[in-house]
């Protein structure tokens, strides 16, 4: 594990988040079977494990800014700081009683994601980063997978949902990709995708469509486990465009290749 001071801070944070949405997550299944629903309920526990992130942080760094999910964006006198957090990832899955969310929070430097925590509280499985430091699940060191055909790969994916994302697009995505690899998957959740690529148990991942805390810690993540990271003009401008492509490098490349070729 990363022992710097930074990541200390980081870790602190998201945890006391995550114990947080646990609490909540237990009343989600009690809120399931009623009228009304969870959405509500659901709401609220975003926003309160958004504000204990905001305030652990401030008492640490106070000179650093914010770009949150729920509250946007918010100025600090140190201009070259920002923490990108996203207090709940997966949120589908969370108001459903699926147990497949994190939170995730990342330190941009000149707006560069540096480090990044991504956390699973149902799973206890804290994945960290930091900028030169490697990559790390709980205590154990993390790569990206080896896997250099395609047709080996496990690849993760994001799908357009109502109101949201260019269906057709990914339709023709999907038929470009689908036959050329061992499987497709898709989680709910960007933030762990991109841990679990990190991790090795997915080979690759795409999404369009997302937002810079939905991706800003798995970068570092990614990179620091020797992946490859780009947009999928396969450029690095991942939290500018809001899309996003990482593997190792062969499956990355090609992957890229064949999600052009739709």
């Amino acid at each position: 594990m990363i022992r710097t001071p930074l990541m200390t801070v980081m870790v602190q944070a998201v945890r006391k988040a995550g114990r947080s949405l646990i609490r909540d997550f237990g009343e989600v299944e009690n809120l399931q079977v009623s009228l009304k629903g969870p959405a509500n309920f659901v709401s609220n526990a975003d926003r309160k494990a958004e504000r204990i992130l905001q305030d652990e942080l401030t008492k640490a760094r106070p000179s650093y800014g914010f770009i949150m999910e729920e509250s946007g964006e918010v100025d600090g006198t140190d201009e070259s700081h920002r923490w990108i957090i996203d207090p709940l990832d997966g949120t589908t899955n969370f108001l459903h009683g699926i147990p497949l969310f994190c939170v995730s929070l990342a330190l941009a430097r000149d707006g560069v994601p540096v480090a990044g925590v991504i956390y699973n509280p149902v799973t206890d499985e804290l994945f960290v980063a930091e900028k030169g430091a490697g990559a790390f699940m709980n205590d154990r060191r993390i790569r990206v997978a080896a896997r250099r055909n395609l047709a080996d790969a496990v690849v993760c994916c994001g799908l357009p949902h109502m109101g949201r994302g260019d269906f057709a697009r990914f339709g023709r995505e999907y038929a470009s990709v689908a036959p050329k690899v061992a499987g497709l998957r898709r989680t709910g959740t960007a933030a762990l995708d991109l841990a679990w690529v990190a991790a090795g148990r997915f080979d690759a991942f795409w999404e369009r469509g997302l937002s810079p805390w939905d991706m800003a810690a798995g970068i570092v993540m990614v990179r620091e486990a020797g992946g490859y990271v780009s947009d999928l003009d396969g450029g690095d401008k991942m939290l500018a465009k809001g899309d996003i492509i990482v593997g190792n490098d062969t499956v990355r490349r090609d992957l890229l290749t064949l999600v052009n070729k739709a």
